[in-house]
């Protein structure tokens, strides 16, 4: 027997993967904006050949001094061109920053567009893999790591390079021998470097997923709020997120451990190599081999040098952080739904589909018992019941139907087609769902109505809530159809977020309604009228009710019974009355308890 399984493991640490993958993610942004980030670079390199000039124009000056040689109006017009060197990087600094900074938003915005795109994509076991916390912390602080990578991590590792290799090669032009003793320092700083960049890819990633275990625990207790209240939680639910805090402080500050020791192991390299000039550098000057102004250019260039040595340090701990971030989304962005990847063809919807599941079998993960078992079923128009105890399959049922997780080749046919040969959007869009637990968004009634089809009119929603029988209790909200529902629809009870998520469905209008026990939190009165009005809708189409009432049952075509995974019985209300132990069982339950309440009153 051919089965589907899905393995549901937390998500691992991901693995590193090579520079030229993660590169690969980024590569479209940089060739897109290929001529910003080329006028931003040149600003950036003319303003370091304009830094670089200002020495030589104050040896000059000194030398002049020293001689006695430069006049008053010499040294003025000195004083002149480097306030107006000083004025033009000023200006070509504001180039850079605004095209090169901008640049790394650019990207940003790119990477978030491309991460959130991709979600969409994704089928049901990936997001039982993924906690929202996960997820929300990859579109924000790994983004922000990213973006400031190749933002000032590009910039300085630019202007590093640039100034490291033009001030040395000034220097080289002053005194050979006095430049290779300054940069004596420099290979003890590269191999430091080298090793605690490793070390701090580890410890980042740690702090990122701590910081997704907190962001989770965060949105958990907002959402529950009043279940937390209900059972007195606050003290419990505080003392976990200062845990979780604790945990994240402490993984912060092994990463500031990193970071505290590369910026003054930098600074010391560059400071041993003053110390070296000052010493050499000034007997020079005493037996008259330099003269002054070559030893304060001298002096000049080195301090230059110091911060490319110190920008060794922060661009390998902001770049470190970046690829380590950049890691994480690229695993995120390579992972693979299930289902079939296959572009909508763009052919027109069908007008009454149907679906005939074949033997089908599924599983949650291999080591579970199978969730559905070989289940024969044709669901074509008319109103379909689907009931049986707790965990018997009917969620699943609805949920494969739906294509929200992977079926084998040749079990679930649409249309007379295996569904896997078709676009799981194609086969969604004939599709109207409402769930077990009903979504709303922090908006409108009316917008919560109008999800699915954004452009229907005031009228068609109205129609909408009519049919889902919640029409008049939406107008006796403060502001009607404009009401704010709150997170989650807060605001209102479960019934009328159940009517508020089937009025939804009902809108779109679509030739297939599956109800996964969506009316379970309204009364039996209101489910009545909800039935009626599904009736006269959906007439000559198909709608899946999942239900445990009797009630509603009985007003069904045809009813399907489960237990265990496995069809035992199908069939109308009065032929399960009859046949089915399990359904008898059900009815006895529910309908006794009324006769007697009814035969105590008479």
């Amino acid at each position: 027997m051919e089965t589907t399984s899905l393995d549901r493991p937390g998500p691992a640490r991901p693995t590193r993967a090579g520079l030229s993958q993660l590169l690969n993610l980024l590569r479209p942004s940089f060739t897109r904006h290929r001529l910003r980030l080329a006028v931003g670079l040149t600003a950036l390199l003319v303003v370091d050949f304009l830094q670089l000039i200002i020495p030589r124009i104050i040896k000059h000056g000194v030398d002049g001094l020293a001689a006695l040689t430069i006049s008053r109006d010499d040294l003025l017009r000195l004083a002149v061109l480097v306030i107006a060197i000083a004025l033009a990087v000023a200006g070509l600094r504001f180039v850079w920053r605004y095209l090169i900074i901008g640049f790394s938003r650019l990207l940003e915005e790119s990477l978030r567009n491309r991460i959130f795109s991709h979600l969409l994509k994704m089928d049901a076991p990936f997001f039982e893999r993924h906690t929202p916390g996960d997820l929300m912390a990859h579109s924000s602080n790994d983004l922000a790591a990213v973006q400031m990578a190749c933002g000032m991590g590009v910039v300085a590792a630019a202007d590093a390079l640039v100034m490291s290799v033009a001030t040395i090669i000034f220097m080289l032009h002053i005194h050979v021998e006095l430049t290779l003793l300054a940069l004596l320092p420099m290979p003890f700083l590269a191999w430091f470097t080298r090793i605690l960049a490793g070390r701090l890819h580890h410890r980042f990633t740690t702090v990122q997923e701590q910081f997704s275990l907190l962001t989770e625990f965060s949105r958990s207790a907002v959402i529950s709020i009043r279940l937390i209240k209900a059972y007195t939680m606050e003290r419990f639910q505080t003392a976990q997120l200062d845990r979780l805090g604790r945990q994240y402080v402490k993984s912060n500050i092994a990463v500031a451990v990193i970071q505290g020791l590369i910026s003054p192991i930098a600074t010391l390299a560059g400071n041993l190599g003053m110390l070296i000039i000052l010493f050499v550098g000034g007997r020079l000057v005493i037996t008259g081999v330099l003269t002054m102004g070559d030893f304060v250019a001298f002096i000049s260039y080195l301090a230059m040098l110091v911060w490319p040595m110190m920008a060794i340090g922060w661009v390998a701990n902001i770049v470190q952080r970046g690829l380590t971030s950049l890691n994480r989304i690229h695993h995120l962005l390579i992972s693979q739904s299930a289902l079939p990847d296959i572009a909508d063809s763009g052919e027109p919807p069908l007008v009454r589909p149907s679906f005939s599941l074949r033997n089908l079998t599924f599983r949650y993960a291999p080591d579970l018992p199978p969730a559905l078992d070989a289940i024969d079923l044709e669901i074509g128009p008319g109103i379909h019941g689907i009931t049986g105890r707790t965990g018997s399959g009917k969620s699943t049922l609805c949920r494969l139907l739906a294509r929200l997780y992977p079926v084998p080749d040749g079990r679930v046919l649409f249309g007379d087609r295996d569904v896997n040969t078709l676009a799981p959007a194609f086969v969604r869009s004939h599709i109207a769902y409402v769930g077990q637990e009903p979504i709303l968004f922090s908006d409108t009634v009316a917008a919560n109505i109008a999800l699915g089809r954004p452009e229907a009119t005031e009228e068609e929603i109205v129609e909408a809530a009519r049919s889902a029988a919640i029409d008049d209790e939406i107008r006796d909200l403060p502001d009607g159809y404009a009401t704010l529902v709150g997170e989650r629809g807060v605001k209102l009870s479960g019934g009328q977020r159940q009517r508020l998520a089937l009025a939804r469905a009902l809108l779109c209008n679509r030739p297939v309604l599956v109800i996964d026990d969506g009316l379970s939190a309204v009364d039996v009165a209101t489910e009545h009228e909800v039935f009626a009005g599904l009736r006269q809708r959906f007439a000559g189409r198909t709608v899946l009710i999942v239900s445990n009432r009797i009630k509603m049952l009985s007003l069904t075509d045809r009813i399907v019974v489960l237990d265990e995974g496995r069809i035992v019985c199908a069939g109308g209300h009065d032929e399960l009355l009859a046949a089915s132990t399990l359904y008898r069982s059900m009815y006895d339950k529910q309908m006794r308890p009324q006769a007697d309440e009814k035969g105590a009153a008479g």
